[in-house]
This record gives structure tokens, C-alpha cells and sequence, in this order.
């Protein structure tokens, strides 16, 4: 997500430094005259705005802890700090307060949509933060989106982006155990898609995964380990505000069992979880 993001940057005439934990993975970058920073410092110095993407919680707060001493305020005396990983809500917590110490301008800003739409510029971002913000922030949200939803103050862009989790997570759950039923019954998956085509229940989502699981192509479009993390994520939520949610504490056990051996590939590999022996034979 963050390559295709930064190229979309630089397209769009801002100038970027772009930094990854794993150095290879930004090379590609140079090409689109984009200076590959080799420490968190190195990327952040002199910048108005610094955005993280990255895995986890972990990461994103090793990363600005690593750059807060670079970030020059002589350069700019009011940095704005973009937050866009999917952390969760103790993490953008811990993230507000970080910036809230530094003096550094705070925005919650995850974003909805895979690699097809960051590279296409497509990304829904759910921006949350201090309307001060929004100009310094708006380049970047152009750059990378076709749409900006203003979600609240910060915070509430994560809440927004736990619920959308939510469901994104369920559908393609529930919609792989549907195929592994109907190949468990002998019904063609096919006939369970033109059952529903053109009605409520039909889903283009849907259909792009269950293509995915029919042609058992699992080349990661969202990576299963990701959506293990994102549902640990709802969980928390759940937890920390007295929710009661069966379905979707399944749901989690799901993804996260399938992760141990799937994790790399796509989220539709959840698949993989209810016929492993149906894979085995071919079928």
C-alpha cells in the first residue's frame, strides 16, 4: 500500500522521501525521483508532513519515535503527522499522545480499499483530526484518493475504519464457507453467483473473491495476516466498549487460524480453512 501511495505523491508534483523497514522494497521508487531515505530521521527532515503506512502499531510508533529528533522546526514550525496504518484504537491512542508531547499536529487518517486502488489513486480515506489540518493534508489525500470522508476529530477515523472492517471481514468469511459448502454439497459455486446476481444480496466484493477461490488464485491483493491483525483489532474495540460479539470473535479464530499457514496470501485464502481436503485432491 505505502509503495503505490508514494508514487501517487510524487506524481502529483509533491516532494517525498520515502523509508521502509525492509530497504529493497523501496528502490523502486527511485525511479519516480523519489529519495529513498535509509532511517526514519533521514525521510522526515525538513518535511511539513509526515505520513505513516505501515503493518502494525508496533512499527508505525518505532518509526516516529526513530524521526521526532529529525523533525526540523526551523524547516516547519507546525509538522503535521499523518497517520494512515490500521492500528486500532489504544494504538492511535498512544500515537495522539506521542504527537500531543512533541507539539507535532495529529491526523487519524486510515484508508479504506487494497493495492488495486492505491495504485490507481482510488483509496477512500477516513480522515479525522483538527480542521487546522486539513490544508497542510489535503495534497496528499488528492494524490492517493478518490474520495475523503470527514470522520471527526481524531480517533474517530479508526473507529470508522474498525466498523468498515468489520463487515469487509464477515462477508468474505461467511461468502467462502458458502463455497466450501456448496462444493461440500456437489452444487456448482457458479449457480450459488447467478442465484443472487442482480439482486440485494449480490456483492461485486464478494465476486471478486469468490473468483479468487474459484480459479484458486491467492495472489495477495490483502494480505490474510493483515486481516487477522484488522479483526484482533475489532475485537479489542469490542472488548473496550462492553460489546458482545459471538459472530465476530468466530470470525477472528477463523482468520487467525488460517494465517498460520496462509498469511501471505490473500484474505479469500480463508477458504483454504474450511476444505483444505478439497484443495488437497485437485478439486
Amino acid at each position: 500500500m505505502g509503495l503505490p501511495m508514494t508514487r501517487n505523491m510524487a506524481r502529483a508534483g509533491l516532494n517525498v522521501r520515502a523509508w521502509n523497514r525492509t530497504p529493497g522494497k523501496a528502490e523502486p521508487l527511485f525511479a519516480d525521483g523519489i529519495h529513498i531515505a535509509q532511517t526514519p530521521a533521514d525521510a522526515v527532515r525538513g518535511a511539513g508532513v509526515v505520513v505513516t503506512m505501515l503493518a502494525d502499531a508496533a512499527a508505525v510508533i518505532d518509526a516516529i519515535e526513530a524521526a521526532l529528533p529529525a523533525m526540523d522546526r526551523a524547516a516547519d514550525p507546525h509538522p503535521v503527522w499523518l497517520q494512515m496504518s490500521t492500528i486500532g484504537e489504544a494504538a492511535t491512542q498512544r500515537c495522539m499522545n506521542i504527537a500531543n508531547k512533541n507539539g507535532i499536529g495529529f491526523v487519524d487518517a486510515p484508508v479504506l480499499g487494497t493495492r488495486e486502488p492505491a495504485e490507481q489513486g482510488e483509496l477512500v480515506i477516513l480522515e479525522s483530526g483538527p480542521e487546522e489540518a486539513r490544508p497542510r493534508v489535503q495534497p496528499v489525500f488528492d494524490a492517493i484518493g478518490q474520495r475523503t470522508i470527514r470522520a471527526g476529530q481524531a480517533g474517530a477515523g479508526t473507529r470508522l475504519k474498525i466498523v468498515v472492517n468489520s463487515w469487509v471481514l464477515a462477508a468474505v468469511e461467511a461468502g467462502a464457507e458458502t463455497i466450501a459448502l456448496a462444493e461440500g454439497l456437489g452444487v456448482d459455486p457458479a449457480l450459488f453467483f447467478k442465484a443472487i446476481e442482480g439482486g440485494p444480496l449480490d456483492l461485486p466484493y464478494l465476486r471478486t473473491k469468490g473468483e479468487a477461490i474459484a480459479s484458486r488464485d491467492f495472489s495477495p491483493s490483502f494480505r490474510l495476516t493483515l486481516a487477522a491483525k484488522d479483526a484482533s483489532l475489532v475485537g479489542e474495540s469490542a472488548l473496550q466498549h462492553g460489546l458482545d460479539l459471538p459472530v465476530f470473535e468466530t470470525i477472528a479464530e477463523r482468520l487467525s487460524e488460517g494465517a498460520v499457514e496462509h498469511g501471505d496470501e490473500d484474505l479469500s485464502a480463508t477458504y483454504l480453512t474450511s476444505a483444505p481436503d478439497r484443495m488437497a485432491q485437485g478439486a
